[in-house]
């Protein structure tokens, strides 16, 4: 097997955004290509061994540990970082739960944290069981114990993303076409 001279050529598709780089080593972990090559730094770096969870990021919408996927591993794939959650200035329903729940407290964790659940409500994983929630964010570690905000966060997003749209007066958007 030969190797390319000038390096590995990968395309991702990044918070919607098609992005192309060229790694040097072929052991560049998806997470350092984020941080490192692309600028996206709110995955974070923390145990480098996928037991904290501080890297969660979406890989074709499923939740991995960006820290242990090699990023040439993922050509061409769809990648969703912290960054590419909000729209503009409106934060997406799991950012606004944790903000209005509490659930964070130095920040560190907050964004593999907040991925891990958009990631875990995606799959249908949440639901309305606190034990439930729990488990499914077992894979996310938060040093400052912020564990009931963090899972009355993740409740009440579902619960927001699952609700029906109400207009003023209590009628369904459905209803009103």
């Amino acid at each position: 097997m030969s190797f390319p001279e000038t390096g590995f050529p990968i395309t991702l598709t990044v918070n919607g955004e098609s992005r192309s780089l060229v790694l040097e080593d072929a052991r560049v972990t998806l997470l350092d290509a984020l941080r490192e090559r692309l600028d996206l730094t709110g995955s974070k770096k923390g145990c480098d061994r996928g037991q904290c969870g501080a890297c969660t990021v979406l890989l074709d919408g499923v939740r991995i540990n960006a820290c242990l996927a090699l990023a040439v591993s993922h050509d061409g794939a769809s990648i969703t970082t912290i960054e590419g959650l909000a729209d503009g200035d409106v934060l997406h329903p799991v950012q606004a739960a944790f903000v209005d729940h509490d659930g964070f407290q130095c920040g560190f964790c907050t964004p593999g944290q907040i991925m891990s659940a958009v990631g875990l409500i995606r799959e249908g994983q949440a639901g309305d069981d606190p034990e439930r929630v729990r488990e499914g964010m077992s894979g996310n570690l938060c040093r400052c114990g912020a564990y009931a905000g963090i899972t009355e966060a993740v409740l009440a997003a579902h619960a927001a993303m699952h609700a029906p749209d109400v207009l003023p007066g209590g009628h369904l958007i459905e209803d009103a076409a």
